[in-house]
């Protein structure tokens, strides 16, 4: 299980902590383009991605705007919405066919306040959440479109197969024309 190989590398589990875990975690499939979180509602869970790409975006009368895309074996979470079990801003949706792990708020809570193994895990992932939005941050104030767009690139560079280009062209901040007009220059 791609989970437990990912929360190995980051905390010791105990065989009972892991049975305790492994017993709240609900598996869920869905298909290409399924609305995961609709803008408006709670984030209730915080999830694992074994296979799949989700994205994060805030919906718009014409375009929407992505603003993260979360890849295979990264945590999946409406943060904010989760912490404050307030209203969400944005959206999330699948790009292709995802297959998820996922824990409720709840259950969490429970891990928290009985092991602290699962404190530390918490912590590690709320310092990944800061940093990639840190990092994304310091691009739009540091770097043109198109050094956005090749960083993505070489960052993730099967990326380009399974996201369509209106999701790129948002999510560095420019219209899908002039994202065909950096592919142009670059290829």
């Amino acid at each position: 299980m791609k989970l437990r190989n990912y929360l190995q590398q980051r905390i010791t589990l105990s065989p009972e902590e892991w049975k305790v875990f492994e017993g709240m975690l609900i598996k869920e499939s869905y298909p290409k383009k399924f609305p995961l979180l609709k803008k408006g509602s709670i984030e209730e869970y915080v999830s694992f991605i074994e296979k799949g790409i989700v994205r994060f975006y805030v919906p718009g009368e014409e375009l929407d705007t992505s603003f993260a895309f979360i890849f295979e074996e990264e945590f999946l979470c409406a943060y904010d919405s989760f912490l404050l079990q307030q209203p969400c801003r944005y959206a999330a949706e699948t790009v292709t066919e995802t297959t998820i792990w996922r824990l409720s708020y709840h259950d969490l809570q429970t891990l928290y306040e009985d092991y602290p193994q699962f404190n530390i895990l918490g912590r590690i992932l709320s310092e990944q959440i800061y940093l990639k939005k840190a990092d994304r941050e310091l691009a739009f104030l540091t770097q043109t479109p198109e050094e956005r767009y090749t960083a993505l690139f070489s960052q993730r560079p099967n990326v380009m197969k399974f996201i369509p280009l209106q999701y790129i062209a948002t999510y560095i901040g420019i219209t899908p024309q002039a994202l065909s007009r950096i592919r142009k220059r670059i290829s």
